[in-house]
């Protein structure tokens, strides 16, 4: 062993006897003699990480670490417990698969068992809510500093004096060196995601992917912010000076982190809000965002993060000087960082903020047919909404490769444990409620599909949006697109007007024809399958074929 790692392994042995707020766990059949660490510090985490060569130092402070064979989710590995009290308001199927509440009790004592042996375990305690009226306590307990300190990275720290009357809501056991047995467990691997509508309890295992962590809190949103008469969205956000609040649906890769994190606006939040009585609130307390080729010019605020301590680096590509290549891509095209919101300087303190004046439907259209902005009215906006067409990106989830199209109900359907009517009525009545102005953006492929095509660029999709927010483009001049029906500008200042046809992108017009003919068949016939019992204005509102 080196000189560094016995100094490191002494450093750990001497912090054990200064414990940070030690925890009692038996109320959660949790019996240990071990060190319990109850929100302890980023230096102490960074320390513990080090010492137990979980992670490496990079160059401006960033913590480094390699997740091993997960570099995304596995929404495979997803189940919810079939229990009374929730079993008939779940969308059982593929999203949520069943689980027995038996089998449920035999892996918790599992988990518990495993994390009794730790040799430490470190408590995060801290908010999942902005807005007090809506928020809930959760509690996420694990043996790995690492993924403690993403826990309390992503999630809203208490503040001074609620440590004292702190009750959690929402309980997250962490075992991710923990593989279950199907025979035994009856989970599809050795990896599991189960949640416990009832008891509000979840088991994270076999995989040491840390979104897992934040997405199964943000699944428990989806299903008690609704009965709230909460709508909770799978969104950026953010704030203009004049107070119009704008917010960014859209899946992993398609631009939420990156288009809301604008210097002229107050950043809300990165990705999932609450929308009430109120306004918009953020459900989180830092951002995960891609990092891959990460450009400090188009970028710079997000890029400035990778350089900072206190950020967690994912399956970034580090050499032996602690020098990062964002450019790199050999372990995987999901690279992360995990930071806390106020590392973005215009960061919006609160988060929380007023009604959307827009609301930006993202999608990465790898068929490259799509314009880069349209105009939606309601009934195409829930149209869209609950087609949720854009196309799954590299690493994003397990065995993914190359951009994929898909249709991901709602823009989040792996975290949505009701049905996608339920959260699309709501969509409905805020936007009839607020008049808010719908748009669809495109961040996908222009001048051909994915492999022919390029992607959008990103300054061009900046110049874009800021008219769409601002309101100049509320008396553009407009064309109605003959098959998707919906109202494209035929000008916008400062973009080149070819791009904004996307026809006229292509080299060949007819094979353009084509392709479009065969999304628009794509989305009828997802939208005939899954969906033939909306309303008739929204049925409607497909494309014309």
């Amino acid at each position: 062993m080196t000189d560094l790692a016995e100094t490191l392994k002494e450093k750990l042995r001497m912090t054990t006897t200064e414990l940070p707020g030690h925890v009692d766990l038996s109320e959660h059949r949790i019996e240990t003699s071990a060190p319990v660490y109850r929100n302890p510090t980023t230096a102490l985490l960074y320390t513990h990480a080090l010492a137990r060569g979980d992670g490496k130092l990079a160059e401006g402070g960033p913590l480094a670490v390699d997740t091993g064979a997960f570099t995304g989710r596995s929404p495979k590995d997803k189940f919810l417990v079939q229990e009374e009290g929730s079993q008939d308001r779940i969308w059982w199927g593929e999203v949520n698969q069943a689980f027995a509440p038996e089998r449920f009790d035999s892996l918790r004592d599992k988990v518990t068992t495993h994390l009794e042996s730790a040799d430490a375990l470190y408590v995060i305690d801290a908010w999942a809510g902005a807005d007090p009226a809506h928020r809930i306590g959760v509690r996420v307990i694990t043996a790995h500093p690492y993924h403690a300190l993403f826990a309390k990275t992503m999630f809203i720290d208490l503040a001074p004096g609620d440590a004292a009357s702190f009750a959690p809501q929402a309980l997250v056991l962490h075992a991710p060196d923990l593989e279950a047995s199907p025979e035994e467990d009856g989970t599809r691997s050795g990896t599991f995601v189960v949640l416990h509508p009832g008891r509000t309890e979840l088991l994270v295992g076999g995989t040491f992917y840390a979104g897992e962590i934040k997405k199964s809190i943000f699944t428990v949103m989806n299903d008690r912010l609704p009965l709230e008469g909460v709508f909770p969205m799978h969104c950026s956000a953010n704030v203009g000076d004049d107070g119009r609040v704008a917010i960014f649906f859209g899946l992993s890769g398609t631009g939420k982190t990156t288009l809301s994190a604008d210097p002229e606006r107050k950043l809300i939040g990165d990705d999932e809000h609450g929308w009430g009585d109120n306004g918009v609130f953020n459900v989180e307390g830092g951002c995960y965002a891609k990092v891959i080729r990460l450009s400090p010019v188009a970028e710079p605020e997000i890029y400035k993060t990778t350089r900072t301590f206190g950020t967690i680096l994912e399956n970034v590509a580090i050499d032996g000087q602690g020098i990062l290549d964002l450019d790199d891509d050999a372990k995987t095209e999901n690279t992360r960082a995990a930071y806390k919101l106020e590392q973005i300087a215009n960061a919006l303190p609160s988060k929380m903020a007023g009604h959307p004046a827009s609301v930006i439907f993202l999608t990465a259209d790898a068929f490259g047919i799509l314009p880069p902005i349209a105009r939606l009215s309601i009934p195409q906006a829930l149209y869209f909404f609950l087609s949720g067409f854009t196309a799954k990106l590299a690493g994003t989830e397990i065995g993914v490769t190359d951009p994929q199209p898909t249709f991901s109900t709602c823009f989040g359907q792996p975290f949505l444990p009701q049905h996608p009517k339920v959260y699309a009525r709501m969509l409905d009545q805020k936007l009839e409620q607020h008049g808010a102005t719908v748009w669809l953006l495109n961040t996908g492929w222009t001048g051909g599909p994915f492999g022919e095509g390029e992607r959008m660029p990103i300054q061009a999709t900046r110049t874009m949006l800021s008219a769409a927010l601002s309101g100049d483009l509320d008396n553009a001049e407009y064309r109605t697109d003959e098959l998707f029906g919906f109202e494209v500008p035929t000008t916008v200042p400062g973009v080149d007007a070819k791009i904004l046809d996307p026809r006229s992108t292509w080299n060949d017009p007819e094979q353009y024809d084509r392709k479009a003919r065969e999304l628009a068949q794509m989305f009828a016939d997802n939208f005939a399958r899954r969906f033939g019992d909306v309303g008739e204005s929204v049925q409607a509102a497909g494309p014309k074929l």
